[in-house]
């Protein structure tokens, strides 16, 4: 089970219903301050209205790194207004459930609700509608048209609890708990990745991810060498001669559970660099390059979706491409999935090599570009076929290098003139 495609309305700056259908790799482009995080962010949401099981439809104190008022994620920020989200899940039968909601802000209670639900399960779908009445502000279960009859609904999140649902609904009374278990996990690494301390300390225990700025990725690393023989450090190596060739990491265990991370070269041993003294383009690399070795050693056991924000930050354009190759090799030997928001025309050519050359099919890359027009955002989807080719390119968006070698071109016609 996997999560096929979400969608979202009167969310931040998209009033209209949009819809992103997920591949192995789903890349987001558009124009700064376009609305492209935001589109990327709405997973983590909407994962915690699906998964959490909270009174609050979206418990926003539990999405790390993303921490905005539920106001400020309303198309407009009507304090009176609400969003919509949606998601698809392929079950193992072939079949799809899918669920639709409605969050209500009630601004003088500052709270919210659920104010309608659609969920499907195959050919059923169950419809569910807040009611409102004196039970609008309890915490507890609040008066919902289920199906055209009243009933008294208690949610978990986006869900409602399967106890309060009618044996008249059937199958689709279990669609919760398929929509709970199918979720992919689903992982957020934003786009300032946190600085490296000089000394840190192994954790307790073992660490599944690197965390939402990065700031777990070195005790990841110590947790491997205390626990885990060195095996993640191994193959941190063994990635990093693609993206800082000439240079190992190394983790040095100096007691007391304290480890110091350097850098040293491979063309001269005594030449060593403390990890924080190195240049910020590494620093915010290396947590997508432990992430990827650490799920190399021990690969995850269910799907996963991992959010990346601008992996290219800092990055010099030539390792551009090998971060892709990292995601791509990636898609290939586990059940991870990459949702990626970028700016780098290199990033985005190597994912059409890599399709050209058939290592990736088609269909496993999924491209959108974010268009702003009078005042709100749209997603418009760009098809890949089999040689790596779009059907669509927004104008203006990578031109920025011919743009440039031509204008340099007339001034320097200009010049040659002026001197004749």
């Amino acid at each position: 089970m996997s999560l096929e495609r979400f969608s979202l309305e009167n969310y931040r700056c998209f009033r209209e219903k949009q819809e992103m259908e997920l591949g192995k790799i789903t890349v987001v482009l558009g124009r700064n301050n376009s609305g492209k995080s935001a589109v990327v962010r709405a997973l983590p949401l909407l994962s915690i209205g699906i998964r959490g099981d909270s009174p609050y439809p979206l418990d926003l104190d539990l999405v790390q790194g993303i921490t905005p008022s539920f106001a400020d994620l309303i198309h407009g920020s009507s304090p009176h207004g609400h969003i919509r989200l949606g998601a698809s899940i392929g079950i193992d039968d072939g079949g799809v459930v899918s669920v639709n909601a409605e969050v209500q802000n009630i601004a003088n209670q500052g709270m919210q609700l659920v104010s309608s639900l659609a969920i499907s399960c195959r050919s059923e779908v169950v419809n569910i509608s807040w009611i409102p009445g004196m039970d609008a502000y309890s915490s507890e279960k609040r008066t919902y048209l289920v199906d055209g009859h009243e009933r008294k609904v208690g949610f978990r999140g986006l869900l409602p609890d399967p106890a309060d649902w009618p044996d008249s609904v059937g199958s689709v009374r279990g669609v919760a708990g398929l929509l709970r278990e199918g979720l992919d996990e689903i992982r957020y690494l934003g786009p300032f990745r946190k600085s490296p301390e000089r000394f840190f300390r192994s954790p307790v225990r073992t660490l599944g991810n690197v965390g939402h700025r990065g700031e777990k990725a070195f005790g990841v690393l110590a947790a491997d060498e205390m626990y885990g023989r060195g095996l993640i450090g191994r193959e941190v190596n063994i990635l990093l001669e693609r993206i800082l060739p000439g240079w190992r990491l190394e983790v040095t265990d100096v007691g007391s559970g304290m480890y110091i991370p350097k850098l040293r070269s491979l063309r001269d041993p005594d030449l060593v660099v403390h990890i924080d003294d190195v240049g910020t383009g590494v620093v915010q690399f290396l947590p997508i390059v432990i992430q990827r070795a650490a799920d190399r050693v021990e690969p995850p056991v269910g799907p996963v979706i991992e959010i990346v924000e601008e992996p290219e930050l800092h990055l010099h354009p030539s390792a551009h491409a090998a971060i892709a190759d990292l995601y791509v090799d990636a898609v290939q030997e586990s059940q991870v999935r990459f949702l990626v928001e970028t700016h780098s025309e290199n990033f985005l050519l190597r994912l059409r090599r890599r399709v050209a050359e058939r290592k990736l099919a088609p269909e496993d890359v999924k491209i959108y570009f974010v268009e702003q027009a009078e005042g709100t955002a749209a997603l418009r989807k760009i098809e890949v076929d089999a040689l790596g080719n779009l059907d669509y390119w927004p104008r203006g968006v990578f031109a920025e290098d011919f743009e440039e070698v031509r204008a340099l071109a007339d001034a320097q016609a200009n010049r040659i003139n002026d001197a004749r």
